[in-house]
């Protein structure tokens, strides 16, 4: 049996998690039920999801959607509503990506990255919304180290995290005096299927490996789903897996031109090698996507 905390804010609070199906999401799913939450898990893989739901202590519901429709997500929230009760917090974890050269790059392919990523978390937020007024919650919008850098060969995924980042601070100023708290996780790379799929791609192995140490870690979901968690507990503005990602945020100016400087020498090089193309989505949660779609 898994471990059990004594100070449990969320014991019997309505908690959805969207993505669950998979990777980050479902561990977070076992982080929240460890902390005695009512879950309701939302994603594209239905019997992954009812699975997931069978395994934990607290039978979760479940329901199957496309974060993007705003009208099924509109219903699903209703349903979680009538079922679970009005949520409390609310995590905007669904996310996809894709690698590969922009100029190369299938158009539809980069589109729902952002739609994903992006639309499906402000779908995802205003849904629920009319909850987390109701409860003073708590939404927590999983960003990235893509939101405050970049990367060469990942554009989609980088503008969509950027993006969600800013969303996410727009809608904390809205919603302060409303006692709505609105959190940004900044993750590095953890370890799910998306990544895994990723460094079979040699290009996007090898532009990994020659970041720093530190930053080419992959940390396993189980550790990163309690930081996020323990987080949502405090109702925290900001949290950083690994805790060192916050010293970036005083000198993320200075990102881009380094990753430039770097991607000059390391681009080329790579080329003369090997040809680079586009991934496509990439994990098999980006393949449940393409198959919805």
């Amino acid at each position: 049996m898994r471990k059990r905390t004594h100070n449990r804010p969320l014991q019997g609070r309505t908690v959805v998690v969207t993505g669950a199906a998979r990777g980050l999401g479902a561990a977070l799913a076992r982080a929240f039920d460890d902390r005695g939450a009512r879950l309701a898990l939302l994603g594209l893989e239905g019997e992954r999801l009812r699975e997931l739901a069978a395994s934990l202590h607290g039978k979760p519901a479940c329901w199957e959607v496309d974060v993007t429709d705003d009208a099924a997500m509109a219903d699903t929230a209703r349903r979680v509503r009538g079922r679970l009760g009005p949520a409390s917090v609310v995590v905007g974890n669904a996310g996809i990506a894709e690698g590969g050269p922009f100029a190369d790059s299938d158009p539809q392919v980069w589109r729902r990255v952002i739609e994903v990523n992006l639309i499906g978390s402000a779908a995802t937020a205003r849904c629920f919304l009319p909850d987390l007024l109701d409860t003073n919650g708590y939404y927590l919008q999983v960003a990235s180290l893509a939101a405050m850098g970049t990367s060469p060969l990942m554009s989609a995924y980088c503008a969509s995290k950027a993006g969600v980042e800013s969303f996410a601070h727009a809608l904390r100023a809205e919603l302060a005096h409303r006692g709505v708290a609105v959190g940004i996780a900044y993750i590095n790379w953890t370890d799910t299927d998306m990544i895994r799929d990723a460094d079979r791609h040699a290009v996007l192995r090898e532009l990994r490996g020659h970041m720093p140490p530190p930053a080419r870690k992959v940390y396993p979901a189980a550790q990163v789903a309690d930081r996020l968690a323990a987080a949502a507990e405090r109702r925290a503005a900001s949290v950083y897996v690994p805790a060192w990602l916050r010293a970036v945020q005083p000198v993320r100016a200075c990102l881009p031109a380094v990753v430039t400087c770097v991607a000059r020498t390391e681009l080329p090089r790579l080329e003369r090698t090997q040809r680079l193309e586009a991934t496509g989505l990439l994990g098999a949660g980006g393949r449940a996507d393409e198959r919805h779609g």
